[in-house]
C-alpha cells in the first residue's frame, strides 16, 4: 500500500488492533477519547452526495458555578483541486469557490460558527515550480479580492466566520504578493488578515520566489466565537510563533497547510497537540489532499531528479485541546470536512491545573533571547 492509498492510522488501527486494546492504544496515540458529535441526518446525506467526508467530535470541559459553558463549533476543510493545473486561471478558481461553497453549506447544517480553508485554498499549491506565469495570476486583494467577496456573503448568508488564506496582492505596496490569511467576520466585514511568518526553503518547498516573511506580527481576532489566530503551514514547526499567538490571547489558533507525506508527515500529529498543550488553547491543523500534477519539469533543493509533482498531500486534518486529547484525523485521501465543538472554558481550566503560563520564566528567556540575537553572542557554556 502506498502513501496515495493508505486512507488513515485510525481505520488501520480500528481493522487490525483487537477491541480490548485498541481503547489503550488510542488512549496514549490521541489522549482522552474525543466524544462524537451528532450530526444533521441531512448533512451526512449532503456529504454522500457531494463526495466529501464529514466527521464530527466535541470536547467537553467541567461544570463551573460561576461561568456557563463557551461552546462553538468549528469546521476544518481539506480538498484536492477541482482542475487540472493547466486549466485557465479564472475557471480554476470558479471551480474551487463552487466545491468550497457546497462544503460550507453542509458546514452550516452543522451549526459551525468557525470555518477554515487550507492554505492557498483556490489555487494549485505551484510555489515549488518557481515559475511566476500563469500562478500570480491567482494573486488577490485580501480586501476587495473576488474570492474575498465570496467569503463575504458565505458569512452573512450562513451567519459564520469564515478564515480563508490566499495569495495576496499588495497593491499598496507596489503589488508584491503575500502569504496571507483573511478573516472574514460573520457580519459580512473583513475583520482583518494575518501574513505567513515563516518562508520555508526545504525541498520542493522554497516560497520564497513569491513571497517573504509576513509582517503582521501575531494579530489575534475577536469575533462573535472566541478569540482567534492563523499560524499559517510552516510557522507550525516555530513553538515561539504559537507562543506569541497566545500570549496575545488566542483561544484557538488555526494552522491551514499544505504539506506532503515524505516531507513533514511523521510531525503532523505531533506539533498542532503540542501547541495546544503548551499554551492552555485549542489547535487546529488542515492540511490539503491528493497529487497536484504539472506541465512543466521542476527541480528541488534536495538534489532530486526533475519531476512534474511533488508528492501526495495527505489531509488528515485534526483539532487537538489543552488537555492533550485529539479528534481523530480525516482521511488522507478524500476531501472532506471536520467539525468540532470546543468549549473554549477548557482552556482556563487546564490552565489552572497545569500552570505552564504562570511557570513560564518569560523574562528569563526575553533577556537570554535578546541576547543570542546579538552579533558578539557567547553561549552560556561552561567549561573546566
Amino acid at each position: 500500500m502506498s502513501q496515495y492509498t493508505f486512507e488513515s492510522l485510525e481505520k488501520t488501527l480500528e481493522k487490525y488492533i483487537p477491541a480490548e486494546e485498541l481503547a489503550e492504544i488510542k488512549r496514549i496515540v490521541f489522549g482522552k477519547e474525543s466524544k462524537r458529535l451528532d450530526l444533521p441526518k441531512c448533512a451526512t446525506k449532503a456529504a454522500d452526495e457531494r463526495n466529501f467526508e464529514l466527521e464530527g467530535y466535541r470536547f467537553e470541559a467541567s461544570i463551573e458555578q460561576l461561568r456557563p459553558p463557551r461552546c462553538i463549533r468549528v469546521g476544518l476543510i481539506q480538498n484536492q483541486i477541482v482542475l487540472p493545473t493547466d486549466a485557465p486561471v479564472r475557471d480554476q478558481i470558479v471551480a474551487l469557490h463552487k466545491r468550497i461553497e457546497e462544503i460550507v453549506e453542509v458546514a452550516a447544517m452543522c451549526g459551525v460558527n468557525i470555518v477554515c480553508f487550507q492554505e492557498a485554498w483556490t489555487m494549485p499549491f505551484a510555489f515549488c515550480t518557481r515559475e511566476k506565469a500563469p500562478w500570480t495570476e491567482f494573486a488577490e486583494s485580501a480586501e476587495e479580492g473576488q474570492t474575498t467577496r465570496f467569503c463575504q456573503e458565505l458569512s452573512k448568508k450562513y451567519n459564520m466566520v469564515v478564515i480563508s488564506p490566499i495569495l495576496e496582492r499588495d497593491d499598496n505596496h507596489g503589488g508584491i504578493l503575500w502569504n496571507t490569511a483573511v478573516v472574514v467576520s460573520n457580519s459580512g466585514n473583513v475583520l482583518g488578515k494575518n501574513r505567513k511568518n515563516h518562508i520555508p526553503r526545504v525541498g520542493d518547498f522554497n516560497e520564497s520566489t513569491y513571497y517573504m516573511e509576513g509582517n503582521t506580527g501575531h494579530r489575534v481576532f475577536q469575533t462573535a466565537f472566541g478569540k482567534i489566530a492563523v499560524n499559517i503551514c510552516y510557522g507550525r514547526h516555530h513553538p515561539l510563533n504559537w507562543l506569541l499567538y497566545s500570549l496575545n490571547g488566542a483561544e484557538i489558533i488555526f494552522n491551514p497547510s499544505a504539506t506532503v507525506g515524505e516531507l513533514s508527515e511523521p510531525m503532523w500529529p505531533i506539533e498542532a497537540r503540542n501547541a495546544a498543550i503548551a499554551n492552555h488553547c485549542f489547535t487546529c491543523a488542515i492540511n490539503r489532499v491528493g497529487t497536484e500534477t504539472f506541465k512543466n519539469e521542476f527541480t528541488s533543493g534536495d538534489g532530486k531528479k526533475a519531476h512534474h509533482e511533488f508528492g501526495h498531500f495527505y489531509g488528515s486534518s485534526y483539532v487537538a485541546a489543552p488537555d492533550g486529547s485529539r479528534t481523530p484525523g480525516l482521511s488522507r485521501t478524500r476531501d472532506g470536512l471536520l467539525v468540532a465543538e470546543l468549549d473554549l472554558n477548557l482552556n482556563r481550566q487546564i490552565s489552572d491545573k497545569w500552570s505552564f503560563k504562570m511557570t513560564g520564566r518569560y523574562e528569563m528567556y526575553a533577556e537570554e533571547l535578546k541576547a543570542a540575537v546579538q552579533h558578539d553572542f557567547q553561549p552560556n557554556v561552561i567549561k573546566e
